[in-house]
């Protein structure tokens, strides 16, 4: 292969990831509390290290960069390093420095004003983050808008441009949908197994049951475990891990955290193998990987089918569902109404929560909003778009941790999983049939082959349309909401 001599440089990167994943998983899953501070230190130090073994790749990304005659892997390993090297030579370290050591405070602050319910608390460190981000969307450069630049950290080559274009799509189409379904009543505001209590052990072993149905490599390839918060992490294309948890009521949320995380583990294990330890053997983008959960999680997961395929286990390990039929655990798993927590919305609300996400971070990037009007502005948005009104900060402005990591960008990835889980569910033949009848694994060679295998060889949109011939269009999400929430 033409860029052998750079792909072998390029593994001891490869293990530092490898290295620092390990360590973040164990993290959420073993530390004791008190090893934080030297876990965050070794952290740090690894990103240091990270850091140099790459920029000692920049000669020979500069030697193959305008080669001829590259493969289309080869290609894809170069534009992913030369992404990754613009990052750490366009920004100064010492503003990555700054940054990493406001929002490792920042992480705590926001915290205890979550608690307190208190903005003003979390407001300077929040006023700092978006300073030093509006710094790194200068030192990246942009095109337009300066949201832009942070963006395309998260989705290569997503633009303000995009994002508006899908959500005035979306917007008025859904507040639509939304009005059509509570109006009708056929799925419920609320229901009585939200606040019914579960055995955890009980749940633990249905969880585990439904990692079989779902044909998860458990034990050889994949595991579970329990976390203070959800989340997938793959240490290497055989090695992927997903966490969830127990909150003791509404059993919807931990089962379907293990579907939705179950997603994102299916995309990292059905990369093609051959692209282990190179640069492009990894999810593409946020948003192609939001996809793949999100179609796990709802399309599939909270489909008449996939109820009447688990009923029987739910039913049998759940002494509390005797008196529950199938239809009711589906209304059950399909509440619809608007809320005012982003992590609790369903499918038809979601998207909203996104958009007032957007609408926010675009203007503070811009300038054009103040961090000091966040929490009016925030409850403004909620009125606006669900006609609900948070009573405080903790369930308006600061209910997310994403803007005390600086992670500016990220929220829009969630709206694009959506979407695409959308364009997936047009484009695969006799879905419903496929999941009555437990073909899971037709279902993970239709995902492998349009998505997974590729690994990061094709920016998103390039892969959307070589698999899709299409990208980020809502139109098939909102037929997807038009046909089981009014059909």
């Amino acid at each position: 292969m033409k860029i052998d001599d750079l792909l072998k440089e390029y593994r001891s990167v490869w293990a530092i990831d490898h290295a620092r994943s390990l360590l973040e998983w164990d993290l959420e899953v073993n530390m004791p509390v008190e090893g934080a501070s030297p876990r965050g230190e070794a952290l740090a130090q690894l990103t240091l290290v990270r850091r140099e073994h790459l920029l000692r790749l920049r000669d020979l990304v500069s030697k193959y960069e305008d080669a001829k005659d590259l493969t289309e892997f080869e290609r894809g390993v170069i534009r992913v390093l030369k992404r990754e090297m613009k990052y750490y030579t366009s920004i100064p370290p010492e503003i990555l420095e700054e940054l990493d050591r406001t929002t490792t405070k920042a992480a705590v602050v926001w915290r205890e004003a979550k608690k307190e319910a208190n903005f003003e608390k979390f407001k300077p460190y929040l006023s700092k983050i978006v300073e030093l981000e509006r710094v790194i969307a200068d030192k990246l450069g942009y095109e337009g808008h300066p949201y832009n630049a942070l963006l395309d950290l998260y989705e290569e080559g997503f633009t303000v441009n995009d994002a508006d274009n899908v959500f005035n799509t979306l917007l008025p189409n859904l507040k639509s949908i939304l009005e059509k379904v509570l109006s009708e009543g056929r799925y419920p505001s609320k229901h009585p197994l939200e606040d019914t209590p579960y055995d955890v052990n009980v749940m633990k072993s249905i969880n585990e049951e439904l990692l079989k149905i779902l044909e998860m490599p458990v034990g050889s390839r994949f595991r579970m475990d329990v976390s203070a918060h959800p989340f997938t992490i793959s240490m290497a294309i055989n090695d992927v891990r997903i966490t969830t948890r127990y909150e003791g009521k509404d059993f919807r949320s931990t089962m379907f955290s293990v579907i939705h995380e179950s997603g994102h583990a299916m995309y990292e294990l059905m990369i093609d193998p051959s692209l282990e330890m190179t640069p492009v053997g990894r999810g593409v983008s946020m948003g192609v990987h939001e996809s793949q959960s999100r179609f796990w999680e709802n399309i599939i997961g909270r489909s008449r089918e996939f109820v009447h395929l688990i009923y029987p286990l739910l039913k049998e390990r759940l002494p509390f569902l005797r008196d529950y039929g199938e239809e009711d655990i589906y209304r059950y798993f399909n509440i619809v109404r608007p809320s005012l927590i982003r992590v609790d919305a369903d499918e038809v609300t979601y998207n909203f929560h996104i958009a007032l996400r957007y609408e926010i971070e675009k203007g503070v990037i811009a300038g054009k909003l103040d961090v000091s009007d966040l929490p009016s502005l925030w409850n403004d948005f909620m009125d606006k778009y669900l006609g609900v009104r948070p009573r405080n900060d903790a369930e308006g402005v600061l209910q997310d941790i994403h803007w005390s990591q600086g992670s500016f960008g990220y929220f829009p990835t969630y709206t694009l999983g959506n979407v695409i889980a959308g364009m997936i569910y047009a484009k695969l033949p006799g879905l419903r049939d496929k999941v009555a009848n437990r073909m899971f694994n037709e279902i993970k060679e239709f995902l492998r082959d349009r998505i997974c295998k590729y690994g990061a060889i094709y920016p998103p949109k390039e892969l959307l349309m070589r698999s899709f011939n299409d990208t980020y269009n809502p139109t098939h999400l909102l037929n997807y909401l038009r046909e089981k929430y009014l059909g």
